[in-house]
Parts: structure tokens; C-alpha cells; sequence
């Protein structure tokens, strides 16, 4: 018999926590659920469980999040190709996951408020919806721009999520009240929603520069949530570092950078045992019908990376991470050439591109 490395029995033993954990929150859901009934079914002890998992949320959101994104594997496209279209597949998608009368909430659309009961909790997925809104928006943008120089789409977008994520608690607290083939047709026509929607907010005009730099950059590899693949970060663009506290700032990032070039959302936190599956799930949450609802054409260009061990941050330069993190760096040439640490640092570094780029001209 082949004897397993300590790191592989530490891996399998957090794998059959995971599976032994979704049946038990399956079964008795968040609130009910008992850590010791998830030792007794894999035969360890309470402490061996803890010693993988900091606690009961811990385990919670990491079996939504690993559920979410092998849910995020399996697309079957059927996308729309107008706004309308689409965001009734992606309302179709998102009701279909949503558990049946009787059933535990084991899902992202339907998280229970015991889940998010801490305000750190809370203020991340509040920037997690934010975040989302974006990603929707910058699809829908792509499938009909805004008739406005300026304009953009987000706010419509944040309305569509609005609407699915109230179906998703409603399914808990009022089953049966909702009627999704009325969602499906509310959020078709949420598409001719023209709020006053402009861009950039005027607080961007008192963002501090951003500082030249000639610096090696080598980062490890990293990997796309929003597209489900591998990604280099050696390419030229942005690459934004940004804790679950400030996610708003990636569209700063994003708005301001030179048509064409690459941007990264690095999302980093202080607590990565449960705000890195909570940013897991919900980007996978949305991502997954997204795939399916939109054409690739129209995916958004932002791409998302989770960095629980901070080894990316470090590599561009922020070597401590927390909930506030907000850094970014302008990378040409395989090389760091800008870069910025304060309020507004992905608007500045994108900026600095732009300019370098009318440079040449």
C-alpha cells in the first residue's frame, strides 16, 4: 500500500469534510447544523474538523463555493444574442437552481441570514453584488451600448440582481410566493430600464497620480474566475489588487484603461477562510449563468482572480493584504512601469496608461 504524504492526507481529509458537511447542511441546513454530526459521518474528531475549517460559516461557504463553480463547469449554452434575451436565459438559469418547497437553501442565490450575520460578512458581499452588477453591466454594454456618450448599463444590471437575489431569500421565507416565469419576464424587460447612468462619479478627479516605475514582475499563475481558465498577468494592462471592502474600485480600473488592454480584479482579504469562498460563490453564482445566457462575445473583459495567499499582491508590491486593500500596478513589457497604493489607485494607473499610450501617438 502506497503511504499517503502528510499534505495528501490533509487534502483528502478536507475533501471528505466538504462532502460530508454539503450532506449534513443539506439535511438540516445552516442554522441546525452540527460541526460534531460532520466529524461523526467521515469517523474524526471535532478538533480535526476545526483543524481544516475555522468554523461552521467557514465550512458553509466553501461547500456553496465548491458547489458553485463545478456547477460553473457544466455550461450548456443557450444564449441570448439582445438584452431582452438574455437576461430572461440568465433569470431562467438562476430560478432553476433555486431549491424546491421544503428543501434546505443550499445555495448562493438563497443564502440565510445567519450566514451573514457579522457586519465584515455583510459590507464584502454587499461589494461582492457590486462587483457582480459590473460584470452583468459590462456584458449588457457589450450586447446594446448605451445610447449616451458616458453612459453605461450597471445600474439595470444591479436592478436584474436586485430582483434575482430577493426570489432567492424569498424561497426561504415565503415559499411558493414567487412566480418564476413572472421573474423570467420581469427581468426581460428590466432591458429597457434607461436610468440616469453616467461615468465617470466626480470624485475621480481628485485621485493622486500614479508614480512611474521600472520594476521586475513575475507573478505566479493565476486563473480567471469569471471565464473559468488559466490567465497570464504578464500581459500589458492593469492589474488592480483590491480587498473584498473595496471591490466598486475594479470598474474605476476598468472605465479608465486604453480600449483593448488587459484588467484584473486581484481580490484579497484578511480573512481568507471566509470571505475567500463567499467571493468564491458569488462570482461563480453569477459567472455560470452568465456563460449560459450571454454570448462570448459579450462576457465582460474584467477578469477576476482570487488571491487567498496574498502571493500575487506581494508580487506587485503590497506584501501585507487586508479588507481595505486597495493597490495597482501598470504592467508594459513584462515589466511594473506605474504604479499606486492610495484611494483611487486603479483609476491613476489606468490613467497613466492612457497618457502612455497618447504618448506614442
Amino acid at each position: 500500500m502506497v503511504r499517503l504524504t502528510r499534505a495528501q492526507r490533509q487534502a483528502r481529509n478536507r475533501a471528505r469534510v466538504l462532502s460530508a458537511a454539503g450532506d449534513e447542511f443539506a439535511e438540516h441546513g445552516f442554522r441546525d447544523a452540527k460541526v460534531d454530526r460532520i466529524a461523526e459521518r467521515v469517523d474524526l474528531t471535532r478538533g480535526a474538523v476545526y483543524s481544516n475549517f475555522p468554523g461552521k460559516r467557514a465550512l458553509y461557504l466553501s461547500v456553496l463555493a465548491d458547489a458553485a463553480e463545478r456547477s460553473a463547469e457544466d455550461v450548456r449554452p443557450e444564449p441570448g444574442h439582445t438584452a431582452h434575451t438574455a437576461l430572461g436565459a440568465l433569470a431562467r438559469v438562476w430560478v432553476s437552481r433555486l431549491p424546491a418547497t421544503g428543501e434546505s437553501p443550499l445555495t448562493g442565490a438563497a443564502l440565510p441570514p445567519e450566514a451573514l450575520s457579522d457586519e465584515p460578512i455583510r459590507s464584502a458581499f454587499a461589494q461582492l453584488l457590486r462587483l457582480n452588477a459590473l460584470l452583468l453591466g459590462l456584458s449588457l454594454e457589450a450586447l446594446e451600448p448605451p445610447s449616451g456618450p458616458g453612459g453605461r448599463r450597471v445600474r439595470v444590471a444591479g436592478t436584474v440582481l436586485t430582483t434575482l437575489y430577493g426570489v432567492g431569500q424569498l424561497v426561504g421565507i415565503a415559499p411558493g410566493f414567487a412566480d418564476p416565469f413572472a421573474v423570467v419576464r420581469a427581468c426581460e424587460r428590466l432591458a429597457d430600464l434607461d436610468p440616469d447612468d453616467p461615468w465617470p462619479p466626480p470624485h475621480l478627479a481628485h485621485v493622486r497620480p500614479a508614480l512611474a516605475a521600472d520594476e521586475e514582475w513575475s507573478p505566479p499563475e493565476a486563473f480567471d474566475a469569471v471565464r473559468r481558465r488559466a490567465v497570464s498577468l504578464t500581459e500589458d494592462g492593469v492589474v488592480a489588487v483590491l480587498g473584498t471592502h473595496r471591490l466598486e474600485a475594479a470598474e474605476e480600473a476598468l472605465r479608465s484603461a486604453p480600449a483593448g488592454s488587459s484588467v484584473t480584479a486581484v481580490v484579497v482579504t484578511g480573512n481568507p477562510d471566509e470571505l475567500t469562498p463567499l467571493a468564491r460563490l458569488a462570482v461563480a453564482d453569477l459567472c455560470g449563468g452568465l456563460r449560459q445566457a450571454f454570448p462570448e462575445r459579450a462576457w465582460p473583459r474584467l477578469r477576476v482572480v482570487f488571491d487567498a495567499s496574498g502571493e500575487i499582491a506581494a508580487a506587485a508590491g503590497v506584501p501585507v493584504v487586508g479588507d481595505t486593500t486597495e493597490a495597482a500596478v501598470r504592467i508594459a513589457g513584462g515589466r511594473i512601469t506605474a504604479r499606486s497604493d492610495t484611494r483611487g489607485a486603479g483609476h491613476a494607473v489606468a490613467s497613466a496608461a492612457l497618457g502612455a499610450e497618447a504618448g506614442c501617438r
